[in-house]
């Protein structure tokens, strides 16, 4: 089979058959007896392994190792064309993204594309002090998807408040990208998320935040009961009471029922009443007991006035003094 018929049946051009030649890749069987190339039924074989191989990505020097090399091991060489592959494709995704977010931003000049390009780029910097920069410069010309993404993934602490600042300026639709930051599967993603949720403004950031307070996470609950509470949520007081028993942020938490209380005489009643109940369970530990005693001095009424007064034949000496002193400071001992 002459070189033209080889190109028609294999869609390989002359040129490169001749080129393969060149490399080693084919040599033809043989010759005619005019000195043309005379190619086998083997070596138009080994032409269509040459385009197979190519066409999973691999170079002509690791396909002539392949074809030719006994010792050769394809797994290995799978392996690293996954890799590649994968990189390409993630390379591939982000520059899609990206492009969907300058789209979003519905630029209205060259000029607009370059800048928000820019501070894409500059959102994904090696350099925190350049993402600071970026997130500070961007609540109006880069879109919220790209502030929140950026947001979820920020482990720098400087750059991560200045994206929750850009955030909670940002408009709409930012509330319910950092929702699926709260079902994540890494615990560091769905702090970001509720510590964003919890510096944005609107109802849907504060519904999301309620439902947060049946997270399986402590640390979800706990930011969304601070952040609720601060803002006068009844809804909080339950999981601010079992952080002052867990001894996690607890004096936050103490502080937040006592502005809830100071705000509401039914809610006081209610938060010394929970208070004085987990003391008295018989399942709270010393410590956690000691803790929630303290948390009563900041609520006002006479239901926490009360439990403090029961608690002073307390078996613990460090509850029953604590209670004492509080009367004393309430004027009620």
């Amino acid at each position: 089979m002459l070189i033209g018929e080889v190109a028609r049946r294999s869609g390989v051009s002359a040129r490169m058959l001749r080129h393969y030649e060149s490399l080693g890749l084919v040599r033809p069987s043989g010759r005619t007896g005019s000195g043309y190339r005379e190619y086998s039924g083997e070596d138009v074989r080994r032409v269509f392994h040459i385009e197979s191989l190519r066409a999973v990505g691999l170079s002509l020097r690791e396909i002539g190792r392949a074809l030719d090399d006994p010792g050769f091991t394809p797994s290995a060489l799978v392996d690293d064309l996954i890799l590649r592959t994968r990189e390409r494709i993630a390379a591939e995704t982000e520059l899609l993204t990206r492009l969907q977010r300058v789209r979003a931003a519905d630029p209205a000049a060259w000029e607009d594309v370059l800048q928000v390009l820019a501070l894409l780029r500059a959102l994904g910097s090696t350099s925190a002090g350049t993402r600071q920069r970026a997130a500070l410069a961007s609540v109006d010309e880069v879109p919220v998807e790209a502030l929140a993404q950026a947001a979820l993934g920020e482990g720098d602490p400087y750059v991560a408040g200045a994206l929750r600042w850009a955030l909670s300026r940002s408009g709409g639709g930012g509330a319910a990208l950092l929702a699926e930051g709260l079902s994540s599967p890494v615990a560091a993603v769905r702090e970001r998320a509720v510590r964003s949720l919890a510096e944005m403004p609107g109802r849907e950031a504060a519904t999301l935040l309620r439902d947060a307070l049946a997270s399986p996470d402590a640390v979800v609950r706990g930011r969304a009961a601070l952040a609720l509470g601060a803002q006068g949520e009844a809804a909080a007081i339950p999981v601010l009471v079992d952080m002052i028993v867990a001894g996690r942020n607890d004096t936050d938490a103490a502080d937040v029922l006592s502005s809830l209380a100071d705000d509401d005489d039914t809610a006081a009643d209610r938060i010394a009443s929970l208070l004085a109940g987990r003391i008295g369970d018989g399942t709270t530990g010393p410590p956690a007991r000691g803790r929630l005693t303290q948390a009563l001095a900041g609520i006002p009424g006479p239901t926490a006035s009360r439990a403090l007064t029961g608690l002073l034949g307390d078996a613990d000496p460090a509850v029953s003094l604590t209670a004492a002193y509080l009367l004393r400071l309430r004027g009620d001992g």
